[in-house]
Formats: structure tokens, C-alpha cells, sequence
């Protein structure tokens, strides 16, 4: 498998660094709030790559956090009128919960930063050791860029920004900031009123972590100096995950990362997803609109990771078509098969330029025409060929995490009125040859669970569930 590197800005080949096990590292949610479409397309996207990984027989170790202490967890616990496990332990759970939804596979370790407080100020102590980190007066510390040469290498900082930071001396105390806040970012926060009782004592005084060295304190916990991938967002690139390398390389050695996976944003109607434009989607609202976890993961990974991808709710609508023909062409495939079956199919047949897709830079769009294209291919197929297909076609659903809709074909009774109503209208329409409004009311009546089939004299209603 090959993937596109944001460091060397090059396509790496993966493999395990010890021969054996591929260990990754994914940034994790911040838990102070349901996570969001956008939030959800980069897990997606990580768990589809390592997906691909264990289906071409490659063994993973999988880490991702919980981040549930920063500026965010602690300013709305106490808005909550929670103390700060109680309200973060809401939040993972129905993270969790939306993650079980979409088919995530779980990291195979989930630690939590307050339960890896001691080994941050480990860190800490050991690149104020190394002279790479100093406390201040409020007993705060923190890095010093200047001492790290290689500081600027992932988000390809040039050189003037890099002296204006330097000579400027500012220090940062914020946990998220901007690149034109070029500076000294804080590992160790002291105690400050706001804070109330979140706080741990350390060589420095009373305080709490910064954000930025969380993650690289149970990176070194779980995968050493230095291993084989590290994703995220692309809004982690900077500042987050450079200062993860410039404080890891500093207190430990190792040159941290192999690769760096990062996806590109969601984009929400062409324009950038915000609660004050009411597009900040979550499962729950996408679920109170008719749409199911699975349709809002076909959606995710239907564009390339490094390109922005256009999330409609039209496309939701076209998800659910596009997993009811995957799903009626399994259903095919296995009615050729006639009952032959291949228990240990490690070949793709007629979908393996689906296969090669994923493995040519995680090209998911390419992977989902691929299993069109596949099924096409495979019509014609009988017996145990259809058989050994219908099992690589099942390889590919595993890869991409995708589980299909099983169709339930309705009695008229059980239509709702409304339904049966709105079907009319719309069969009215295609009889005008009103082909707009037509397919317009196939959209509403697909966006409240029903799907038509038409036939030269009329139509059937088919509700679709997962």
C-alpha cells in the first residue's frame, strides 16, 4: 500500500518498521461536545486505511486519545455545573456510541490525557533538562522553538517566519492558535482561577498540561521514540502536530513519525460548516432527517482524502440509492452463485481494481466505482465464480467498512397515507414527463425512508432500513 506523506510531501510505501506490526497514532476527540460530520470524516477515513491494511494481511496496532482536558473541557464543564470526569465521560460515551453507528472499528488502546499526567511532566522535566524548555514566572513552562533546528519542517514554515518568531521571544499559553502567533508554546499551564479544581501539582506549582504535549506523552507511552504513522486533520499540521514533533524529537530522540496521513476538510452546500449557519451537522440530526449512519459514511468516503469533500444532504440521498443497487447486486451475484461458497477467497476477481484503488493512496471514490464496475463485470458469471466474486466483493464492503441495507418490499397497508400520497404525486409528475419534479420528489420520498421502483405500468414502494 502506498499513501501520500504531508512531510516529504511524497507517496510512501507502508510497512511495518519492526517487521511485524504496523503502530499508528491518531489524534483523538476533544470531549466537550457531540462530534460533528467533519470531526467523524477524518475517523472514517483512518479507519478505512486501517481496514485496508488488516485485509492485505497486515497486523495494526492502532492508538487514538481522548482529549479531555484543555481550555474547551474545562470552561464548559464548569458551565455545566459538572466537575470535569463527570462531563467528559458523557461525551466519550456518546462518542463512542456515534463511532459504534458508523462501523469504527475501536482503537486497539484509548488513552485519556488526565490518566497520563504523570507522564507528561516526565516530558516536561526532561526537556527542561536538555535546555529545550523553561518555566516562567506564574509557574507555567514552556518550549522554546529556537533550540529545535528542524521546528517548521511539516507545515513547511519558511524561514522568515521562523526568525520572526524567534526574535519576537512571544510566548503562547493558548491550547489552539493561529500560524501568525508564531511562538514559544506552553507544555505546563499554572494554576489559574478559571480552572477551579483542575489542577495537578508538579515540579512547577499547582497546573494542568497544555494541549500539544498530551499527545506526545502517550505516543511515547505506547509507541516508543518512533513508529509508523501519525494522522489527523489538516488543521493539526500546525501548530498541533508540529509541536508534537519538535517536543517528542527534543525529550526522547527518534525521528517520531515514518508517515503523516492528514485529511483535507468537510465542506457543508460549497461553504465551511458553522454553528451560526446552522450547518453543523451530527449523526443525531442527520438521523432526525431520515438518514442513517451507514448513508452519511458512504458520503464521507466518497471523495479523496486530500480534496475538500461537498457534504449536501442530496448526497445522503444518492448514498442510500447507491447501497440499495450495491445491495440488490450482492443479492444477484449470490443468486448466480446458487448456493457455492469460498470461505477463504484471498482474491478479488472482477473487483480487484477496486482493491488496487485503495491501495493506490487510499483512493476510496475509485474503490466505490470499482465495486460497480465489479458487479457489472461479474453478471455473467455462474457457480463457484460467482461465488469466489461474491467474496471478494465482500472483502472490498470490509475494507471500505460498508454495510449494505437489507430491502423490505411493503403491502400497501403498511404505507403510510402520507407516503402513498407523495408516491402519487410523483408518478403524476413522471407521467407529465415532469422529469425535474419527478426526480425531485424520488429525492423526498428517498430522504424519508422510501425508495420507488418503477415499471412500465406503475410503481412499487420499498422501505429501506440498515
Amino acid at each position: 500500500m502506498r499513501l501520500f506523506d504531508t512531510l516529504t510531501r511524497t507517496e510512501q510505501e507502508l510497512h511495518p518498521s519492526d517487521g511485524t506490526t504496523y503502530r499508528f497514532y491518531c489524534c483523538g476527540p476533544t470531549v466537550y461536545g457531540p462530534a460533528h460530520i467533519g470531526n467523524f470524516r477524518t475517523f472514517v477515513l483512518q479507519d478505512v486505511l486501517r481496514r485496508t491494511l488488516e485485509t492485505g494481511g497486515t497486523r495494526t496496532l492502532h492508538v487514538r486519545n481522548i482529549t479531555d482536558v484543555d481550555d474547551k473541557t474545562i470552561r464548559d464543564s464548569q458551565k455545566a455545573g459538572l466537575t470535569l470526569q463527570a462531563f467528559t465521560a458523557g461525551w466519550t460515551e456518546k462518542f463512542h456510541a456515534d463511532c459504534e453507528k458508523l462501523g469504527l472499528c475501536p482503537p486497539h488502546i484509548e488513552p485519556s490525557a488526565v490518566e497520563h499526567i504523570p507522564q507528561q511532566i516526565a516530558m516536561i522535566e526532561r526537556l527542561v533538562e536538555k535546555g529545550h524548555a523553561y518555566a516562567s514566572d506564574d509557574g507555567s513552562v514552556y518550549f522554546k522553538i529556537a533550540s529545535f533546528p528542524g521546528y517548521g519542517r511539516l507545515s513547511r514554515l519558511d524561514q522568515r517566519d521562523l526568525e520572526i518568531g524567534r526574535t519576537q521571544n512571544a510566548r503562547s499559553s493558548s491550547d489552539e492558535y493561529e500560524k501568525d502567533s508564531l511562538s514559544d508554546f506552553v507544555l505546563w499551564k499554572g494554576r489559574k482561577p478559571e480552572d477551579g479544581a483542575n489542577y495537578w501539582s508538579s515540579p512547577w506549582g499547582e497546573g494542568r498540561p497544555g494541549w500539544h504535549l498530551e499527545c506526545s506523552a502517550m505516543i511515547q507511552e505506547y509507541l516508543g521514540d518512533s513508529f509508523d504513522l501519525h494522522s489527523g486533520g489538516v488543521d493539526l499540521v500546525f501548530p498541533h502536530h508540529e509541536n508534537e514533533i519538535a517536543q517528542s524529537e527534543c525529550a526522547c530522540g527518534g525521528h517520531f513519525a515514518a508517515t503523516w496521513f492528514h485529511i483535507t476538510h468537510l465542506l457543508v452546500d460549497g461553504g465551511k460548516m458553522s454553528k451560526s449557519l446552522g450547518n453543523l451537522y451530527t449523526l443525531e440530526d442527520l438521523a432526525a432527517r431520515g438518514f442513517t449512519a451507514m448513508e452519511v459514511r458512504y458520503v464521507l468516503i466518497g471523495a479523496h482524502y486530500r480534496k475538500p469533500l461537498n457534504f449536501t444532504l442530496d448526497s445522503l440521498t444518492a448514498a442510500r440509492e447507491a447501497l440499495a443497487k450495491l445491495a440488490k447486486g450482492a443479492r444477484q451475484l449470490a443468486a448466480q452463485a446458487g448456493g457455492e461458497t469460498r470461505l477463504n477467497q484471498v482474491e478479488f476477481g472482477p473487483f480487484q481494481g477496486a482493491w488496487d484503488s485503495l491501495n493506490q493512496d487510499l483512493n476510496t471514490p475509485g474503490a466505490l466505482g470499482g465495486l460497480f464496475t465489479g458487479l457489472r463485470e461479474a453478471a455473467a458469471l455462474t457457480g463457484a465464480e460467482a461465488a469466489a466474486a461474491l467474496a471478494g466483493f465482500n472483502r472490498l464492503l470490509r475494507a471500505l467498512g460498508l454495510t449494505l441495507p437489507v430491502e423490505v418490499v411493503q403491502d400497501a397497508s403498511s404505507i403510510p397515507e402520507s407516503i402513498k400520497a407523495l408516491a402519487e404525486t410523483r408518478w403524476q409528475a413522471r407521467l407529465d414527463k415532469n422529469w425535474a419534479e419527478s426526480d425531485r420528489l424520488r429525492a423526498q420520498l428517498a430522504g424519508l425512508g422510501w425508495a420507488v421502483k418503477d415499471g412500465k405500468d406503475g410503481y412499487v414502494l420499498v422501505a429501506i432500513s440498515e
